[in-house]
């Protein structure tokens, strides 16, 4: 049975666990050394080396998870972003960044390509014609993201895939929003696949860290760059990540049920001006996410009416936490313009359409019902302070 046959659940589960041969236990082994035998031995380990017995275990069940070859577990999503990035350009090289992107990889590109004597062109949209646009001679990479974050922008995969292919250039995709349990890039072309672990993979809001996955030639050229750059992982961590990821499936399945709900719900809410979801009809991307998506994701953003202070919404949240990052099974908001995107410009945010007033809502498990409960306390209260005002 292939890897690709096999039951999502059984793949977090079982793939690229460790036997415990000593004592017969029903979890990995957690091996803590940073230090190996280097003298008859067929793989010389070092955790830089990104080879320990947990790393090398973990990266099998990340690659049977995006149906690619192989994987790398890295320190940090942004870890995994600038060594997938930097493997692959050099001086005199261009890359085509998706317009609607994390802020992170946005200030990544900004602020280091020059050094560097990359250049670089943002796509004016997320469409495939939008790419097409800025390809120029020297182009080496397209870099998408769908869901984008954090306005759930719908980007036609296969399309890009397809249109680099014929152009010779390497795609590479952020699939952290919809988590290797919606959308496996690798099957619509997807040369490389990157993610944040610390969100969906890590689950628990306990975890920090990030995943490349793709062919055994490209994943390389990785391992070649991410040797020199050290953005590894500690093996504790890689031991918790192994064991959040046995529970991704069912954890993300919640969340994208609790996702449709809520988005249904602040669709009808008077007091919210605009929710961004690709599972509700109205939204642009609807059809296509579709067809390329098992499920709609656990994120959604919104914006409540103008005359209602977001600042003070958030103040009054007692079950929702406002917090800083999204995917744990705790349902969380925050200012995309205070945290996630706050490096960006005001005036590229504003291209892409990130108004001050836009939250973005990381759906938990928590019963919706409680979840609805505590957002209309905190706009009942919101409300009230104006008019006491």
């Amino acid at each position: 049975m292939t890897n690709n046959k096999k039951g999502l659940n059984t793949i977090c589960t079982h793939e690229g666990e460790l036997e415990d041969k000593q004592f017969k236990g029903a979890i990995s082994p957690l091996y803590m050394s940073t230090s190996y035998e280097f003298d008859d031995v067929d793989i010389k380990r070092y955790p830089r080396y990104y080879n320990t017995p947990n790393q090398e275990a973990l990266c099998k069940k990340l690659a049977a998870l995006e149906h690619a070859e192989a994987a790398l577990i890295f320190g940090s999503g942004m870890a995994a972003i600038s060594t997938a990035l930097m493997a692959f350009l050099q001086a005199g090289d261009h890359v085509v960044l998706q317009q609607t992107i994390y802020g992170g990889t946005y200030h990544f590109a900004v602020s280091q390509f020059e050094k560097f004597g990359i250049t670089y062109s943002f796509t004016s949209g997320w469409e495939v014609e939008d790419f097409e646009r800025e390809i120029k001679p020297n182009t080496k990479v397209l870099y998408l993201e769908t869901p984008s974050n954090p306005l759930l922008t719908i980007t036609d995969v296969k399309s890009v895939a397809d249109l680099a292919k014929k152009k010779g250039i390497l795609t590479m995709i952020d699939n952290t929003f919809a988590s290797p349990v919606n959308q496996t890039p690798v099957d619509l072309g997807i040369d490389i696949v990157i993610h944040s672990a610390t969100k969906y993979m890590g689950g628990h809001s306990d975890i920090c860290a990030g995943v490349v996955a793709a062919s055994k030639e490209h994943m390389d050229a990785v391992w070649q760059t991410g040797i020199c750059f050290g953005g590894s992982l500690s093996d504790y961590t890689v031991w918790l990540l192994e064991r959040s990821i046995k529970t991704m499936a069912i954890r993300v399945k919640a969340q994208n049920e609790n996702a449709m709900k809520m988005a249904t719900y602040l669709s009808q809410n008077k007091d919210v001006d605009q929710v961004y979801y690709p599972g509700l009809v109205d939204h642009p991307g609807h059809e296509l996410a579709k067809s390329q998506m098992t499920g709609f994701g656990g994120m959604l953003s919104f914006e409540l009416n103008p005359d209602i202070d977001a600042s003070l919404f958030f103040k009054e949240l007692q079950l929702i936490k406002p917090s800083m990052s999204l995917a744990g099974i705790e349902s969380t908001m925050l200012s995309p313009v205070k945290t996630s995107h706050a490096l960006m410009s005001a005036e590229d945010r504003a291209k892409q359409g990130i108004k001050d007033s836009l939250i973005r809502f990381s759906l938990g498990i928590e019963e919706i019902e409680d979840l609805i409960m505590d957002i209309e306390q905190a706009i009942a209260k919101v409300k009230s302070m104006t008019v006491t005002a």
